[in-house]
């Protein structure tokens, strides 16, 4: 049995305090990864790593260490599907779970804006401000996706 863990694209994760208490309710060991020093909890289940501020050194990191036994946290489409082809489970910070059925159409919609980002001055992009609901619905998937893997593991 493999043991099961967080992985946590952290330079601009909102959710880590979130990521943090929920670890520590189900006793499930947290890799936090970013390009710069980070801080977190002095505890044996928080484990930081920083990378090189390489293009993409902390994605590199964290696909190469996903397995069907981790949950990655990331708003990033592109790491997401690299995780999801290790069978990884994903979530967004928002909560909302990439899966292999929807993430095609994200990294359709993310080149679509891509474009139009480009030809023209008027279109801005981004995510959409962060939300009390997005914390809460964060907090109840990974909840749920904790649950349902230890439940999968036994």
């Amino acid at each position: 049995m493999s043991a099961i863990r967080i992985l946590v694209d952290a330079d601009a994760c909102p959710v880590k305090e979130e990521i943090y208490k929920v670890a520590f309710r189900h006793a499930v060991p947290v890799t936090v990864v970013a390009n710069q020093p980070i801080r977190i909890p002095k505890h044996e289940l928080i484990d930081r790593v920083t990378v090189s501020d390489g293009y993409d050194a902390a994605d590199d990191y964290v696909a190469d260490q996903a397995s069907p036994h981790s949950i990655v946290v990331t708003a990033d489409i592109l790491l997401a599907e690299r995780c999801l082809k290790k069978d990884a489970t994903v979530i967004a910070p928002n909560g909302k779970p990439f899966t292999k059925d929807s993430i095609g159409s994200a990294i359709a919609a993310r080149a679509l804006m891509a474009d139009l980002r480009a030809g023209a001055s008027d279109v801005s992009g981004g995510p959409a401000p962060y939300q009390k609901s997005d914390r809460s619905r964060f907090l109840s998937a990974l909840d749920e996706t904790l649950v349902r893997l230890k439940r999968e593991t036994a």
